[in-house]
């Protein structure tokens, strides 16, 4: 729980990086630029909150919310990415996926929504897709929200509770905590395999919600280089937000 100062130094904090972001769109709109954020993470991790913080405040127009459903009948017999490229960014729009092609390595590899040889073509063949995209000049994001077991455990107990959150209760959420182990492994691998100079991923320590919206934020906006940037405003904490390698992996939730 956060005290009601604590929640002021929130608000505050949260309108100057808003005001940031909606000097970073002006100036993406004027240079015709591409930008895709991708947002994964650990069920119940904060994706949504974090990205309504993100968009409420940029261009309806040339800002775009995808969050990939089930595969229809005919998307199961396509290249994998066939379905994604539809929802890219054209010239000025800014897009978020909420959940992204990275599903195929986290839920579909560990619920067994796919197989083993298909999993291994995705984790193969993402880092080129992903290389292609920006050389034609997307600007290309990648976050990772990682939360405990714990953290876990109770956010899914108040979404069921909640019958303002009960929509996002799904058969998987149940079996979130079953498979701790085996989605860890798999975010694990994802990490290792898919983190490259093109596509680089950046992990969020989520337990604290509003802590974790504004360091996502300040670092986001940090990636940037736009007309009018207040530098005091975007410094992330790198303890919370900061970049994958091999040696900061030992700071996810095992």
């Amino acid at each position: 729980m956060h005290t009601p100062h604590q929640d002021e130094h929130y608000k505050k904090a949260l309108y100057e990086l808003q005001v940031e972001l909606v000097k970073l769109q002006r100036d993406l709109i004027s240079s015709n630029a591409r930008v895709l954020v991708i947002l994964e993470g650990r069920d119940a991790a904060g994706k949504d909150g974090t990205i309504k913080r993100l968009t409420e405040h940029m261009s309806p127009r040339e800002t775009r919310i995808h969050a990939p459903g089930k595969p229809s009948s005919r998307e199961q017999t396509e290249w994998y990415f066939q379905r994604f490229v539809p929802f890219l960014p054209a010239a000025q729009e800014f897009v978020v996926f909420n959940r992204s092609w990275y599903n195929r390595a986290g839920v579909e590899r560990v619920m067994g929504f796919a197989a083993p040889e298909q999993v291994q073509e995705f984790l193969e063949s993402v880092s080129p897709f992903e290389d292609m995209l920006v050389r034609d000049g997307l600007a290309l994001r990648k976050y990772y929200l990682d939360i405990s077991r714990k953290e876990q455990k109770n956010r899914l107990n108040e979404r069921e509770d909640d019958p303002l959150t009960q929509w996002k209760v799904s058969p998987i959420d149940a079996s979130a905590g079953k498979k701790w182990a085996a989605y860890s492994r798999a975010r694990d691998e994802m990490l290792r395999r898919t983190s490259h100079p093109a596509g680089p991923w950046r992990i969020v320590r989520a337990n604290d919600k509003k802590v974790a919206r504004l360091e996502f934020l300040r670092d986001l906006l940090e990636t940037f280089s736009y007309k009018g940037k207040s530098k005091k405003v975007t410094q992330p904490d790198r303890k919370i937000v900061f970049p994958w390698s091999e040696a900061a992996a030992e700071r996810l939730e095992p």
